[in-house]
């Protein structure tokens, strides 16, 4: 697998890419046309087949997640597009909406016909305002073209999309907690069961899919399970856009088949950055645990990362180079998770909390030799206890990070990351810090 699968990135750098008729004269479209000639079943069908798996992380089967809405009653069911991407790393599906907003639209048409929903709801980030615009603009382009509205193509099947503007919380990535949002509460996961598919927005079955996940459903319409099927591996079909950042020559998407190792995508990439070596990395965010140079062929899809000690994720392949410190950049996530720990459990918003401090003492070299082994009580006593995957993604980082590099989180009791892992030799950008004379300048 040497080669790049451009499907959702295939027209990302054409003119406009963005606008209704640019995306009509690439082929779009096409997909819904032929999803609407068919029975909505036969397109759940059609997505099974095609082994579609979610791409918003945990990766479970899309056509089997639509097939556990119960059998109409008469009341309204939903779809809700997962677009509140925040998790560190994380960065495919802005520039897929910002790129390619049709592409996520036709895919909310052609799913909702599938599952019987009149109205469909995409909950996008708040602060990424550019991204909401852009889709309320798309929606308007589609409604006025026909493909939104009532009668869609002549099809006797309605549907209205409602675009949502998020506050700002990375807890409403967690689906139960995005419907309470969506609904105008606070966003807190929900106990499940119930689950969304039975009870879900306003208590109505509903599907919450990843931006990512809906809008590879009109390229399987269009080529066909068989098509789809041909890329990727047995249990891990298709393809999926690979987020490379951090200490890499050219950074960005690389849309590819899953089952991809990240040697390759590296060859792709012009490799780590001049003069440096791959230390550690992220192959699905930082909530996944992390990866070495020992793991460049691991292939990339959901069974052989999961065999390897990982989680594929959300493909965010975050690169850390030997200028690195593993102490620090773990300390850094793990502030993120206290702050955007909602409190709800216990487990979560204590255990978050702790982590941060100790992390802290070992990041200033001020921590002791117990704190390793506290470390990792700590992370026991959140994993499979929290009240959603956030505690438990906390966990992630921390301890892999001590299982292959324990050495420098015990140089941690005596040594500041920064002394051991001078940031200017670290950081991608000019690193210029203000000294204190320039300080008191400022403010005299």
């Amino acid at each position: 697998m040497t080669t790049l699968t451009p499907v959702l990135s295939a027209h990302w750098d054409a003119d406009r890419a963005w606008k209704l008729a640019r995306y009509e004269a690439d082929g779009g479209y096409r997909g819904l046309r032929r999803a609407l000639a068919m029975a909505p079943a036969d397109v759940v069908t059609a997505v099974k087949e095609s082994g579609l798996r979610g791409r918003g992380g945990a990766g479970f089967p899309t056509g089997m997640k639509w097939g556990f809405l119960p059998a109409p009653d008469g009341g309204p069911r939903y779809l809700v597009v997962n677009a509140d991407e925040s998790e560190p790393g994380t960065c495919k599906d802005i520039p897929l909406m910002m790129a390619s907003p049709q592409e996520l639209i036709e895919g909310v048409i052609i799913t909702s016909y599938a599952i019987g929903c009149h109205h469909a709801f995409i909950y996008v980030r708040g602060e990424v305002v550019h991204v909401y615009r852009r889709l309320l603009e798309s929606v308007r382009e589609a409604r006025e073209a026909g493909y939104l509205g009532t009668d869609i193509l002549g099809s006797g099947f309605d549907l209205e999309i409602t675009v949502h503007a998020g506050a700002g919380a990375y807890i409403c990535g967690e689906e139960t907690a995005l419907l309470d949002s969506l609904e105008g509460l606070r966003g807190q996961p929900r106990l499940k069961p119930p689950f969304p598919a039975v009870a879900g927005l306003y208590a109505r079955p509903t599907v919450v899919n990843n931006v990512e996940s809906v809008a590879s459903v009109p390229g399987i319409l269009v080529g066909g399970a068989d098509w789809f099927t041909s890329m990727g591996t047995e249990r891990s079909a298709g393809h999926g856009l690979f987020s490379l950042s951090g200490h890499v020559t050219r950074p960005g998407q690389y849309e590819a088949p899953l089952g991809i190792t990240l040697r390759e995508l590296l060859d792709m990439a012009g490799g780590v950055r001049e003069g440096h070596r791959l230390k550690f990395w992220t192959p699905g965010g930082s909530s996944t645990p992390i990866f070495t140079d020992a793991h460049l062929d691991v292939p990339l899809d959901y069974e052989s990362v999961g065999k390897a000690g990982s989680m594929l994720g959300t493909r965010a392949l975050q690169i850390f180079d030997e200028t690195t410190s593993v102490v620090k950049a773990v300390s850094r996530w793990i502030q993120f998770y206290k702050h955007e720990s909602c409190g709800k459990c216990t487990p979560c918003r204590e255990g978050t909390f702790w982590l941060a401090q100790i992390m802290a003492r070992l990041e200033a070299g001020q921590g002791t030799a117990a704190d390793i082994d506290l470390l990792l009580d700590l992370c026991d006593n959140i994993l499979g206890r929290a009240f959603c995957a956030l505690g438990d993604g906390a966990t992630s980082p921390v301890t892999s990070a001590i299982q292959y590099f324990r050495e420098e989180f015990e140089a941690g009791t005596h040594t500041p990351a920064d002394v051991l892992f001078p940031p200017e030799r670290s950081s991608l950008f000019d690193y210029t810090p203000r000294r204190s004379t320039q300080l008191a300048g400022v403010h005299a």
